[in-house]
């Protein structure tokens, strides 16, 4: 863990020697969740925000309160829940939208304003359609309606990288004078390289004559592959706050990752002398909560928490780690989460073990989810002849995602063949009551599909349907994503079993219920 205690989150801390604490801020929540398909509902968002807080992020961007009620709602419950970390909500430079965030936080025991606008000159003619005088008037008006409200506030240039330094520099200036605590320089959309950000930030800290008054912070996007290298590179030019997410999520190509920036500081801090506030052994943790209710799956050679991080195949590498582990490994397993010893898991496995199987691959469940994950193991484990972890990693990340579905998939039986068409019966628990359709389609798949279309009528498109094995062997489990799209909006839902078309009824519904949730939360708000 690389921790020190801060108790103001608002400004860095000093520390002995040279080392200065960098903040976190993490963005999961707001832009994490903008990214296609990456939608949570209300619980998800609660689960998420408290494990970032347990795990030491400094500040947490709760979300965007006038995009929606349920996003007020969201940021409103995270505030009110909050123990240790800033929460901010997201706000354009509108007195509206600066009035409602204020709202949003208010029950934060550290609240946190932060509004933005565009500065760079292709987004003031085409996106703003305003001239850079009155950028800079909105700019002086905004802050200050948001100091109004509460003392900690942040403002971002967005296109920060692509603004004209004079006028990027008058617009910092004046965000300070009008209150801001935090400024901002995003590269917004991964124009920047290393060296160009580390310049920026020297530039406009030296060049602004009250700079001195704020907190500089960088957020960078992976557009060109480089958003965790911009954001050490800005750190090095004066930065002291990161804005990331986990998993890299976010618009795009994504944000730089949490995971990443924090074990750079923590592994090469010859390098990147500061110190973070998170606890390392809680990234894996974080990583696996995030893919599990997004279902947006981890890459498997994803830096420090893929699933191949910490794996070695090699026969060279194999005997350079027996000899010595720091042959082929720079951090140890241990410090993000994973446990480089495991389990050898089966069906005469107890519930004891599994606990502690869990706990190592850094799961936390709580008595309800615990019973529904063990009986979904020992029915695998019957099935399976070796269980590995991945396997375990997929039936809990199910049950994760779909532990607040109104729909489940109580029983399916599929006729397929060459002789057609495919026929399926399909029984759904539907808030609890069981209902049974059969259906036909052209293969298995869609006539389970058909089927559900009979059960949950709806309008929604089938935009994505993948298939992939857990493990290797034939006796795999299959991990199935979907994603539905309608009124311009995607959802996305996943499920795995050992019987791929069982595995493909869970997904589409799972991703049926984020939708009809969702549209269901609409029409409550309209009514």
């Amino acid at each position: 863990m690389t921790t020190q205690s801060n108790p103001d989150a608002s400004a860095p801390e000093k520390t002995t020697g040279d080392k200065e604490r960098v903040l976190i801020f993490d963005t999961t929540l707001r832009d994490g969740e903008q990214c296609p398909g990456a939608s949570m509902n209300f619980e998800e968002k609660l689960e998420v925000a408290e494990l970032l807080d347990d795990m030491g992020v400094d500040i947490i961007e709760a979300g965007f309160p006038i995009a929606s009620q349920g996003d007020f709602e969201s940021v409103q419950e995270i505030a009110r829940r909050s123990k240790n970390a800033v929460i901010a909500g997201l706000s354009r430079a509108s007195f509206n939208d600066i009035d409602r965030c204020a709202e949003a936080v208010k029950l934060a025991r550290r609240p946190r304003i932060h509004t933005f606008i565009s500065t760079s000159p292709i987004h003031m003619k085409h996106k703003l359609q305003k001239e850079p005088e009155a950028v800079l008037e909105a700019i002086i008006a905004s802050v200050a309606r948001a100091r109004s409200h509460v003392e900690d506030v942040e403002w971002s240039a967005e296109d920060g990288t692509r603004t004209e330094f004079d006028f990027l520099c008058r617009c910092v200036e004046e965000a300070i004078k009008a209150g801001a605590t935090t400024i901002n320089i995003p590269d917004t959309v991964g124009y920047s390289t290393p060296d160009e950000y580390k310049d920026l930030f020297i530039r406009v800290r030296e060049a602004v004559p009250n700079s001195d008054k704020a907190v500089f912070s960088v957020h960078c996007h992976d557009d060109l592959g480089m958003a965790e290298a911009n954001s050490l590179a800005g750190l090095k030019g004066g930065a002291r706050q990161v804005e990331c997410a986990i998993n890299g999520i976010g618009e795009r190509a994504g944000n730089a990752a949490l995971e990443e920036i924090v074990m750079a500081i923590h592994t090469r801090n010859d390098v990147f002398p500061y110190l973070t506030n998170i606890d390392t052994t809680m990234l894996t943790r974080a990583s696996r909560l995030v893919s599990a209710v997004t279902s947006f799956p981890i890459q498997y050679n994803k830096a420090i928490v893929g699933r191949n991080a910490f794996a070695h195949e090699s026969g060279i590498h194999q005997d350079g780690m027996l000899k010595h582990t720091q042959t082929y490994e720079i951090m140890t397993p241990e410090s993000v989460g994973v446990k480089e010893t495991s389990l050898v898991m089966g069906k005469h496995s107890g519930r004891h073990a599994f606990v502690e199987k869990l706990k190592e691959l850094g799961y936390e469940l709580g008595d309800n989810a615990m019973q529904d994950a063990f009986k979904r193991f020992k029915d695998l484990a019957d099935r399976k002849k070796h269980v590995y972890d991945e396997d375990i990693e997929a039936l809990v990340d199910e049950g994760i995602g779909a532990a607040h579905d109104r729909f489940k998939v109580a029983a399916l039986t599929v006729i397929a063949g060459t002789g057609g068409p495919q026929k399926a019966t399909l029984t759904l628990e539907i808030d609890g009551e069981p209902h049974t359709r059969e259906a036909t389609g052209n293969g298995p798949v869609d006539a389970i599909f058909n089927a559900i279309q009979a059960l949950v009528p709806h309008k929604a498109k089938l935009a994505l349907y993948q298939v992939h094995a857990v493990t290797e062997g034939t006796d795999a489990q299959a991990e199935v994503t979907v994603r539905l799209e309608h009124d311009g909006r995607e959802y996305s839902g996943r499920g795995a079993d050992p019987d791929t078309l069982t595995a493909s009824a869970r997904a589409y519904v799972h991703g049926l219920s984020k939708l009809l949730a969702k549209r269901d939360r609409l029409h409550a708000q309209v009514g």
